[in-house]
């Protein structure tokens, strides 16, 4: 069954919390999809992984792209999964599809963001309700993880 993850952000953005996850996923050999709610919230994201550290690169590209299927992380605002990942990001409030085909789902969303967080707590009801076994991680002071029961 999916491994279904909730990244509550109180300490910092999208743009700060994600690309540390990103590069942890493609170290493991984790092919990601990462969902963004609007083709806009897609590029911004895009640009910013182009140019988040001085000193990293952090392959990607977005699903319009050539080659876009070869892409070890892949950028939509759709359900596809145009580069067979098996992990999954929904971010910005970017709404779910079927979730069977990955081993790993993490949805992350801004604590500080009311319809961010509705949405995050009407997906953790409803994927309880079917039995699906969830985590749930908030950062603490210092931006770390910190799992919560």
């Amino acid at each position: 069954m999916t491994e279904i993850l909730f990244y509550h952000l109180t300490e910092s953005k999208l743009q700060d919390a994600l690309p540390p996850l990103l590069d942890k996923s493609l170290e493991r050999g984790w092919r990601v999809v990462v969902q963004t709610a609007t083709v806009e919230g897609r590029d911004s994201l895009d640009t910013h992984l182009w140019t988040y550290r001085d000193d990293s690169f952090l392959p990607h590209g977005t699903d319009e792209m050539e080659f876009s299927g070869e892409q070890p992380v892949l950028l939509t605002a759709t359900a596809d999964n145009g580069n067979d990942a098996t992990v999954r990001f929904l971010v910005d409030g970017a709404e779910p599809p079927d979730l069977a085909p990955y081993e790993r789902v993490v949805f992350m969303f801004d604590g500080y963001d009311q319809p961010q967080l509705e949405g995050a707590r009407s997906h953790w009801k409803r994927l309880k309700g079917e039995g699906h076994t969830l985590t749930y991680w908030q950062q603490n002071e210092d931006r770390r993880w910190v799992k919560k029961a």
